[in-house]
């Protein structure tokens, strides 16, 4: 036997309760009349009456009053089952972001966030792979981007600007002391676009490389960390590393800073824009990179 409309089910349920159809009916949002039709649907699948009109009141039949209790339970377990999954979305918080902005932002500054909003529980996923929203266990994404696609929310966090970086041990190595002295210095990233750009906006023409194997790292976390290993030379992002930097781990040998359009992004589908808990994240990330964004005076480079 197939199950009767829920709304008829939904309006014998409230009337059940309050054994009045008038309060039935401002609870439901319905008229009195469409509240007796649902009743009355119901009425005819069941076969029976489920309530007996009297002048001054209303009261449940035998057959209603066997139906009762099984339908306010089930709208129970109906309730209790979205007031727990209202919960698990509320309160959990889960973040894909790229490696570098991962690593050298939020992990260092997450907790802040944590303490601002006890309430929300926070689950961090380091990937750069695009997210299906709709297939993944994923609230909001941080990616390096230059285009914003349709149908996601996108707010720019900070400028992926470049600049080269370098170990004060390689500096002195190879006399690092204008532009032009990089070329001496061995390249992390041989391929890197950032560096034939950058040193283009000084007058430099970087030579064409041979096809001798390389290893391409492919992460500024990587990148970075050959650089403070003495390896060489490589095109950073100056806001991840202003530890280093200000340690002398890594050093910056030059001011100009370039841009090229890339960005780092906090995205979310249209349709979470009101959710508590991205509201709430957003608002915060937002305000904990205004002093990032700036600090950014990159020049644009094509």
């Amino acid at each position: 036997m197939s199950l009767p409309p829920l709304a008829a089910l939904r309006a014998f349920e409230a009337v059940a309760r309050h054994l009045n159809f008038t309060r039935a009916a401002e609870e439901l949002g319905m008229t009195q009349a469409a509240v007796s039709y649902q009743i009355k649907i119901l009425e005819e699948r069941v076969g029976a009456p489920l309530f007996l009109r009297k002048p001054r009141q209303v009261e449940l039949s035998e057959a209603g009053a066997r139906l009762a209790p099984e339908v306010e339970q089930a709208f129970d377990i109906l309730r209790n089952a979205f007031a727990r999954s209202r919960g698990q979305i509320d309160g959990m918080l889960a973040i894909s972001a790229v490696p570098t902005f991962a690593s050298h932002w939020l992990a260092p500054n997450i907790g802040l966030f944590q303490l601002a909003h006890p309430d929300i529980a926070v689950r961090v996923e380091s990937a750069t792979h695009l997210v299906d929203f709709a297939g993944e266990d994923i609230d909001v994404v941080i990616r390096a981007t230059s285009r914003e696609t349709e149908g996601l929310v996108w707010h720019r966090l900070l400028k992926a600007e470049f600049t080269p970086i370098l170990s004060a041990k390689v500096i002195e190595e190879y006399q690092v002391r204008e532009p032009r002295d990089l070329l001496r210095v061995p390249q992390v990233t041989p391929d890197d676009p950032w560096l034939s750009r950058w040193l283009a906006a000084h007058g430099v023409e970087m030579p064409v490389s041979g096809d001798r194997p390389f290893a391409r790292l492919g992460m500024q976390f990587l990148e970075a960390a050959a650089v403070a290993a003495g390896r060489g030379v490589a095109m950073l992002t100056p806001a991840f590393y202003g530890d280093e930097l200000a340690a002398g781990r890594l050093v910056q040998p030059f001011k100009a800073v370039g841009w090229d359009g890339h960005g780092y992004y906090l995205a979310y589908p249209v349709s979470r824009k009101n959710q508590p808990k991205i509201r709430a994240f957003r608002d915060w990330i937002m305000e904990a990179t205004r002093e990032l964004r700036e600090s950014q005076t990159g020049m644009t480079l094509s």
